[in-house]
């Protein structure tokens, strides 16, 4: 089975033909980018629809439908800040500290028409403000991923992570430190994979039992 192409992304993900053409202006986008600077690992451009794109529009079915507010944390190339934007969620924020990177995101973000802010800043510099969804790819394990979070997280926040195989093994080691009611969905990109949903996150007292 070959790498995915667009009309195979577009039946798997079901996005209507308007989206994809912005999709695949942003693919082309990050090719020529790619030749510059380091956006993704060079060995997934070759099956950039499954690796990036559709990795990250499968987050989109867990993204709640009145989602006005989206933090992506270490947005890197834009996945899957970018991609969730175009696809029509609304409020969404890319937060990466990586001055070439933002360069990208803002020309990606201009020629896809997607409505974002873009902020050139480190995580922890970032004001902290409640959103509705808060999302991240590779960005750091989660326990040091819900710390990133946590300015961001409010009573009815959902954080929406994929993880890899080691996902188990995060989770078990962030409850040390956190508190959160979890879901598991398969990915559909990765068979190791899994994503992670998680709301009501705090993080525990100190010396207390829960």
């Amino acid at each position: 089975m070959g790498p995915l192409d667009p009309p195979g992304f577009e039946a798997r993900s079901g996005v209507s033909r308007e989206t994809l053409s912005r999709l695949e202006a942003y693919a082309g986008l990050l090719v020529r980018w790619s030749a510059r600077i380091n956006l993704v690992g060079a060995n997934t451009l070759d099956d950039l629809w499954s690796r990036h794109f559709l990795d990250s529009a499968q987050l989109l079915a867990h993204v709640p439908e009145r989602t006005q507010s989206l933090v992506d944390l270490g947005s890197g190339a834009g996945f899957p800040g970018l991609v969730l934007a175009i696809s029509g969620v609304a409020g969404v924020e890319l937060i990466e500290a990586d001055a070439r990177k933002c360069a990208f995101l803002r020309e990606a973000a201009r020629i896809t028409t997607a409505p974002v802010l873009i902020r050139n800043a480190r995580i922890e510099a970032v004001p902290p403000h409640i959103v509705d969804v808060v999302t991240a790819r590779g960005c750091a394990p989660l326990d040091r991923l819900l710390a990133f979070a946590q300015p961001f997280i409010g009573p009815d926040t959902v954080c929406v992570f994929p993880k890899g195989e080691q996902a188990m093994q995060e989770l078990t080691a962030a409850q040390q430190a956190w508190t959160m009611d979890t879901r598991f969905h398969d990915s559909c990109t990765d068979r190791r994979g899994i994503i992670l949903c998680l709301t009501r996150v705090s993080r525990r007292e100190r010396g207390g039992s829960g």
